[in-house]
């Protein structure tokens, strides 16, 4: 399967839209050991997700060691829940090219995040991988995202009066028109549900990837309602925190998901309410 055609069955056997973010933070953690860590967040909730996001940035920092444990990690996740590479990348030609084969053949995620700053050269080597997702950066959920992402711009090219869009609107349309071979999202943040709105307007076929609820405050009802496709689908609700620290102690597996079915069962009854 492709990556759509894995995420897609993934999400109708568990009913869920729930991706976790796998993010080890030792200053959090009540286990030390990252790998056996990440495998009790697994084994507790394997059957309560859509998908897995390890954060690469969360791995690199840990150095040799956090990049084995990354390794072990995507090799336990069961190959019909789809992993995704949260990476950000995004670089010039070869480059390009070496992020891409690392993230997708020597790590072996299913999908990766990218940056589309440095235009459609720099993600062609990502596109490329049919099989696998690239979900661009469009609109992000951290507040800083506005000093960019909101600027408008104006084509020369367009009609009369519609020559004016924000750059997340840009980059929404140039994804769309890059999707030639069905594997491209776009990462949209929860905690701005009007551009979320507009970017599921833009884009209504394609997988959205919604990190912001929980920690950063973003509203689910918005997030499942705006984020969904017409069948109530291709909407990727991703929590970290929320859910693999929600406790601190030897229960930590068990209180995952604990908090991995509330929000599961929440993301569902705001679904059947949409």
């Amino acid at each position: 399967m492709n990556f759509l055609e894995k995420l897609l069955n993934a999400a109708r056997t568990n009913r869920s839209l729930l991706c976790i973010g796998l993010d080890p933070d030792p200053e959090l953690m009540p286990w030390g050991d990252v790998a056996e860590f990440n495998r009790a967040i697994v084994d507790a909730t394997l059957d309560l997700v859509c998908a897995y996001k390890p954060n690469l940035a969360f791995y690199e920092a840990l150095g040799i060691d956090g990049l084995k444990a990354l390794e072990k990690t995507v090799d336990y996740i069961p190959a019909d829940i789809p992993v995704i590479g949260d990476a950000k990348r995004g670089d010039i030609g070869n480059t390009a090219r070496a992020y891409a084969r690392a993230l997708f053949e020597t790590l072996g995620f299913d999908a990766a995040t990218v940056n589309p700053y440095l235009g459609y050269d720099s993600l062609e080597p990502f596109i490329e991988y049919r099989e696998k997702g690239v979900f661009i950066l469009c609109r992000t959920s951290n507040a800083g995202s506005a000093h960019f992402q909101d600027l408008l711009l104006y084509e020369k090219s367009a009609k009369a009066g519609e020559g004016v869009k924000a750059l997340f609107e840009v980059v929404a349309q140039r994804a769309r028109e890059w999707n030639t071979f069905g594997n491209v999202g776009l990462v949209v943040g929860a905690t701005y549900p009007e551009e979320l709105r507009r970017v599921r307007e833009l884009c209504p076929q394609m997988p959205l990837l919604i990190p912001g609820i929980g920690a950063q405050g973003g509203d689910l009802a918005s997030a499942v309602r705006y984020g969904v496709d017409a069948q109530g689908e291709k909407a990727i609700i991703s929590s970290s925190r929320q859910i693999i620290y929600a406790s601190k102690g030897k229960d930590f597996a068990e209180a995952a998901r604990g908090a991995a079915l509330k929000l599961r069962d929440e993301i569902n009854r705001y679904l059947g309410a949409a």
